[in-house]
């Protein structure tokens, strides 16, 4: 499965935390992030990380693309609600994988269920 992840830079830690504790489950997968992002997530997990442009280079219009192309099975993009800059960044991956039928968190209950509910996830723990 193809797994995009990103995040407002307020969650950053919050998306290397979760990544890290479902490392286990993740590393079965393919995941690709925004540059920054993805970075971080690599260093701290050692998972391999497809790295795209950062946010503000074009790297969100990059995943999307890959959405619309059914190259992505599922979204993870950690959102700041308060920053409303991010609202059109968000709205975009959203409307895409609306459109495109493709499982999007947002936060990271949501997230959770999705990487332990996916078929063929095997649940052993948050450390799996």
């Amino acid at each position: 499965m193809n797994i995009a992840i990103m995040c407002h830079n307020r969650k950053q830690e919050l998306m290397v935390q979760f990544c890290t504790a479902y490392c286990g489950l993740l590393s079965k997968h393919t995941l690709c992030a925004t540059n920054a992002t993805g970075r971080m997530v690599a260093e701290a997990t050692g998972l391999p990380v497809n790295l795209f442009l950062s946010h503000e280079h074009g790297g969100i219009e990059q995943i999307g693309q890959r959405i619309i192309y059914n190259e992505i099975d599922m979204v993870l993009f950690f959102n700041y609600p308060q920053d409303t800059d991010m609202d059109d960044s968000v709205m975009y991956i959203t409307r895409l994988c609306d459109q495109h039928s493709v499982p999007m968190a947002t936060n990271v209950a949501t997230a959770e269920m999705l990487i332990t509910a996916w078929p063929g996830a095997i649940w052993t723990g948050a450390s799996a």
